[in-house]
């Protein structure tokens, strides 16, 4: 029988209504009987949550974030000389610029020293992996790391040191093909030992139902009100269907920093009566929605930033549901939205493409059934958490059993 592991997650900010894949990733973990300690590097910044975060049992460790007394740093590095043996070795290789994230390196460092923690893994490879680095090398335990979008392409104005980070990690996951050849193309041997593991849902809890036939067709979109969403094309397309006939609804449920230009853009084109900004709603009431929709859309596109969705979970939760969607062709939603096998991918940015699609789907009852039970297999097979969670401890033992043959050989 394998030996359970005692890993520390570790993430910028926990809770986060967006981030349910790393929920379901830890609540994974915790039904095969793997303990967890989650430790976050920033104060909770969201007023809503999704209802799963309840059902998470490992503690939180929130690492103070800003260093704001010199005396307070010295007695913390005081006591990091004294019972982290590798943090001389550490602090003599070239100095990190920023002071904050060394002291909440050297928190976790004697926490996972206190509490025998034996694998860091942290998500996104921005902060959070920074902190974990530091911390595995103070500690002398191993890391890995989950690289998800925007850590992978955003122009970060400081950089992140991502080929280090990959370098040094015992592995690193990312989640769709697309990052895979882009990062190894990019990083070539630093990225050597990075797999692609995608992210899943508990199958148990996402029943599949035929899809429902059109009658009054509505349309449901959820995310972030942000550039990346491409929640302006949506409603452009929108506009060109009513124009040519079509009556449709559509909710877009999230909120964000676009909400204002989005509601105007609603405004202006006279879909008041027929296209809802609904804000953030519980999973329950999310998963509801998808249920009694007749498409899913979520139009995604890259931003001017670079910034862009790697799998939206939105996605996986309507195919498992049943319910057909329409996406478009950014970073790996290809490899989930197979364009005439599990749905309906076009190009993005590109309203008449979108409105096109919309119009084959919401008029054909057959077409929809048929990328619904595709779908639905696709989930099954590829996007399993408990399936892809296994996966994912068997890197963290693997790395644990590695590190400790390096630590014996060099004893």
């Amino acid at each position: 029988m394998t030996q359970q592991r005692y890993i520390g997650y570790v993430v910028k900010r926990y809770p986060r209504f967006s981030e349910t894949f790393i929920v379901n990733e830890i609540l994974a973990h915790e039904r095969a009987g793997l303990k967890v300690d989650i430790f976050a590097l920033g104060n909770v910044e969201e007023t809503h949550f999704q209802d799963i975060i309840a059902q998470v049992k490992a503690p939180v460790t929130r690492l103070s974030d800003k260093q704001r007394s010199a005396e307070h740093f010295w007695t913390l590095l005081d006591k990091a000389w004294r019972e982290l043996p590798e943090l001389a070795a550490v602090l003599a290789q070239p100095r990190h610029p920023n002071v904050h994230e060394i002291a909440q390196a050297l928190q976790l460092a004697l926490t996972i020293r206190e509490r025998g923690i034996e694998h860091l893994h942290a998500h996104f490879g921005t902060r959070a992996t920074t902190v974990a680095r530091l911390a595995a090398k103070f500690s002398g335990i191993s890391y890995s790391f989950t690289a998800h979008a925007k850590d992978i392409y955003y122009p970060y104005e400081a950089g992140i040191e991502l080929d280090a980070k990959l370098r040094d990690a015992n592995c690193a996951v990312t989640v769709s093909d697309y990052n895979l050849a882009w990062l190894r193309e990019r990083f070539g041997d630093s990225a050597a030992n990075v797999i692609r593991l995608y992210n899943g849902l508990d199958m148990k809890k996402f029943t599949w139902l035929p899809p429902a036939r059109a009658g009054q067709a509505t349309l449901l979109a959820v995310g972030r009100l942000v550039e990346k969403k491409g929640f302006c094309h949506l409603i452009e397309a929108l506009r060109q269907l009513r124009d040519a006939g079509h009556t449709l609804r559509c909710v877009i449920m999230g909120d964000g920093p676009l909400r204002a230009t989005l509601a105007a853009q609603i405004h202006q084109a006279k879909l008041s009566a027929c296209v809802t900004l609904s804000g953030f709603l519980p999973q329950q009431e999310v998963i509801a929605a998808m249920r009694g929709a007749t498409l899913v859309v979520a139009p995604c596109v890259i931003s001017e930033e670079g910034d862009r969705d790697g799998l939206p979970t939105v996605l996986l939760e309507a195919m498992a549901l049943g319910t057909p969607v329409i996406s478009t062709r950014v970073a790996g939603i290809p490899e989930l939205v197979i364009d005439g096998e599990t749905g309906r991918c076009v190009t993005p940015n590109d309203p008449q493409a979108l409105a096109d699609a919309i119009a084959q789907l919401v008029s054909d009852d057959a077409l929809r059934a048929r990328y619904s039970h595709a779908a639905r297999a696709l989930i099954e097979r590829e996007f399993n958490i408990d399936s892809n969670a296994e996966k994912l401890r068997n890197i963290f033992n693997a790395a644990i059993a590695c590190r400790s043959l390096t630590q014996r050989e060099s004893a």
